[in-house]
C-alpha cells in the first residue's frame, strides 16, 4: 500500500512510491488506517529530519503518532515552509537560523525556534484559502535552490539552469530565463536564509550525478 505522505514543493501530500532524503512531520495528520483526513497541520513547528538517528525505529503512520512525511530533499522540504530539526539536524538547524537572521530574517538577540516557527507560518500560508502562499519576484535576483512555479509546474533554481521536480529525483534541466518576474513557491524566510549562504542539501539529480539512493516503499515500517 503506498501511503500519502509524500510532499510536494507546493506543500501538497500526495501518495508515491518513491521516499527521498529526509522526512518530517506537522503532527498527527493520520487516522487508525493510516489515511489522512482533511487537516494538513497541527502545529507550526514544521520540521526536516534524517531519516536515521540514533537507532529510532518508528512504524510509518502508527496510531496516534505524528504522521512521518517524506521529502526528495531539503530544497522540497524548505519550498513546502520546514526547516531543519533543531534535534537530528542541530547544526544545519542553527545554520539556517543565523542565515535567516543576517537575510534580514530577525533583528536583535538570537530567536527561539518557535518565533522562526511563527514567521515561516506567516509566509508559507494565505490565511484565506490556508494553502501555499507564494509571492511574485525577479527571477534574476533568487539564489539557488529556490522552487519556482513556471506552466504550472514546479522548478528548482540552480546556476543557470532550471530543473522540473518530480517525486523520484529531478528532470532534464532546462536554461534559466535571463530575468522577468516569476512565482515563487519558497516562503520568503527561506529564500533570505538561501540569499545570505544557506545552501540546502540537493538530491543527487540536481547535479545530475548517479544516485546510490535507494528509494524504499513510503509505508515500509521503519
Amino acid at each position: 500500500m503506498t501511503l500519502q505522505n509524500r510532499v510536494t514543493p507546493s506543500g501538497e501530500i500526495i501518495a508515491d512510491p518513491a521516499r527521498g532524503l529526509f522526512m518530517g512531520n506537522r503532527g498527527i495528520l493520520h487516522d487508525d488506517a493510516r489515511r489522512l483526513g482533511k487537516a494538513r497541520w497541527r502545529h507550526r513547528n514544521w520540521i526536516t529530519c534524517l531519516l536515521e538517528f540514533r537507532g529510532r525505529r518508528r512504524t510509518v503512520m502508527s496510531p496516534r503518532r505524528y504522521t512521518e512525511l517524506f521529502f526528495l530533499d531539503e530544497a522540497v522540504a524548505l519550498a513546502a515552509g520546514h526547516r531543519p530539526c533543531a534535534e537530528c539536524r542541530r547544526d544545519r538547524y542553527r545554520a539556517f537560523l543565523a542565515a535567516w537572521m543576517a537575510g534580514g530574517g530577525h533583528a536583535g538577540p538570537t530567536p527561539k525556534a518557535p518565533e522562526l516557527d511563527a514567521a515561516l507560518h506567516a509566509a508559507r500560508l494565505d490565511p484565506a484559502t490556508r494553502r501555499q502562499h507564494t509571492f511574485r519576484t525577479e527571477l534574476a535576483g533568487l539564489p539557488d535552490s529556490v522552487f519556482i512555479r513556471l506552466e504550472d509546474r514546479p522548478l528548482l533554481v540552480l546556476g543557470d539552469r532550471l530543473l522540473p521536480w518530480a517525486p523520484g529525483g529531478y528532470g532534464d534541466a532546462i536554461a534559466r530565463p535571463s530575468g522577468g518576474p516569476v512565482r515563487v513557491l519558497t516562503p520568503r524566510p527561506a529564500v533570505a536564509a538561501m540569499a545570505a549562504g544557506y545552501r540546502p542539501e540537493l538530491h543527487a539529480s540536481a547535479t545530475g550525478a548517479c544516485t546510490a539512493v535507494s528509494f524504499r516503499h513510503a509505508g515500509q515500517d521503519r
